[in-house]
């Protein structure tokens, strides 16, 4: 049966990264597990839903306003109902703050992951907009840095990642799903949670665990 992708975006926000790399196995042995340096900034927050990557480099020879305009040409085109991944290709300066951030979440951009910093972290927090990074840092983008490549495939860590693939990020880490695995992972992972809980409910009843792993495959 197909999903949407916005609703397979809910389906995985439901779910873990644990239960999803569990499931993504079955299908494909790819490492697909962003660096684990790559920390939320409220580890209270999951995010998950399709991609829409950018990218860019550090150009200390740019103008404020040539830099500005390609970021914020990049804001305009991301599109709603997505998580932005950025590779910067930089780890020095921020490559995402208070203003930009609520210009997304306004424009319905789910969340945002990138290989780089970020900062204005307390504004973002009470903004409620669920953020992955390496650091953070006060120094901003102006005049260098730009985004370059819109919707193009990058690299992070070890992962290669197209735009229209599916991310999922909670405190444990970052993974990423093939886009035309995504269903059968998604529905993988919601079986292995509904068996988990068979497990548990075993063990509560007072099986011991080898006696609730015979029984139900799972532990």
């Amino acid at each position: 049966m197909g999903s949407s992708p916005g609703d397979l975006g809910d389906r995985l926000e439901q779910l873990y990264t644990g239960v999803l790399y569990d499931s993504l196995r079955e299908f494909d042995d790819t490492w697909r597990v962003l660096p684990p340096d790559l920390k939320p900034i409220d580890p209270s927050r999951k995010l998950a839903g399709r991609i829409f990557t950018v990218a860019g480099n550090r150009d200390d020879d740019l103008g404020d306003h040539e830099s500005m305009l390609a970021w914020t040409e990049f804001l305009t085109q991301a599109p709603s109902d997505h998580v932005v991944v950025c590779q910067p290709n930089d780890a020095v300066i921020a490559h995402m703050g208070e203003l930009s951030a609520e210009t997304l979440k306004l424009r319905g951009i789910r969340g945002y992951v990138v290989d780089g910093g970020c900062r204005d972290v307390d504004f973002i927090e009470h903004l409620g907009f669920p953020t992955w990074c390496r650091y953070t840092t006060p120094s901003d983008i102006r005049g260098r840095w730009r985004a370059e490549q819109l919707g193009e495939p990058i690299v992070i860590g070890d992962v290669t990642i197209h735009s229209g693939d599916y991310i999922a990020a909670d405190r444990d880490g970052v993974i990423v799903i093939p886009q035309d695995l995504a269903v059968e992972v998604v529905e993988a992972a919601e079986f292995a949670v509904s068996q988990e809980d068979l497990v548990r409910e075993a063990i509560r009843r007072g099986a011991s665990p080898k006696e609730a792993y015979l029984e139900h495959g799972k532990f």
